[in-house]
Order: structure tokens, then sequence, then C-alpha cells
């Protein structure tokens, strides 16, 4: 199996606020499809229980002409560097986040 990995000056990974969440973008030099990784705020009721620095990692995207590229891996790499970096937990709903996590120990501390 060949891997197919994009070199790291092909990709760009940008994070865009939505709403209350966000989205972090892959653009893939040359291709128009880009892939994605959406979060969202965790929150609650009571208003108490809502966690300024808890985010839900919703899904993760990548269509098929980018795919087998490690353009989702690198999202999640992403998403993970920012949470060590401003100091937020993540609560891996999407089930490709989660699997990351189970494959990477050391990230266990950010783990909602």
């Amino acid at each position: 199996m060949s891997d197919n990995s994009l070199s790291e000056d092909a990709i760009t990974i940008n994070h865009h606020a939505q709403g209350q969440g966000g989205r972090y973008v892959a653009n893939i030099e040359g291709e128009e499809a880009k892939g994605y990784l959406e979060w969202e705020p965790k929150t609650g009721l009571p208003e108490r229980d809502v966690a300024e620095d808890v985010r839900i990692a919703t899904h993760t995207v990548v269509p098929d002409e980018i795919g087998g590229r490690g353009i989702a891996r690198r999202l999640v790499e992403r998403f993970v560097a920012d949470a060590r970096e401003r100091g937020f937990k993540i609560v891996p709903q999407c089930s490709y986040v989660a699997a990351k996590f189970d494959e990477n120990p050391d990230w266990a501390d950010l783990r909602a």
C-alpha cells in the first residue's frame, strides 16, 4: 500500500467561527474539494452546566475525490493542537475523531 499523504506545504488548514461553534477547513493545493472538521460548544441544562472550555467534535468530512491522503488526520491534529494551545477539552463525538483519540493515548488529557 502506498502512502498518498500530502506534503506539509500542499495543505492549509484554517479555522472559521460558525455561530457558537466552528469548522476547520482543509484547502488542498490544486483541488477544489475541501475537507472539514466541525465542532460545537458543549451545552447543557440547566445553564450552569454549559462548559465554555469543552468543544464537541461533531463531524469530519473528506470528499472521495481528495480522500486517502491524510486530510482527516491532519484536521484532527490541528484541532488537538489548538486544544493544547488554547486550553480546551474535546468530546470526540465524531467516530473518526474518537478513533484518533484511541490511537493517541498522549491525547487522553484533552478528552472531556
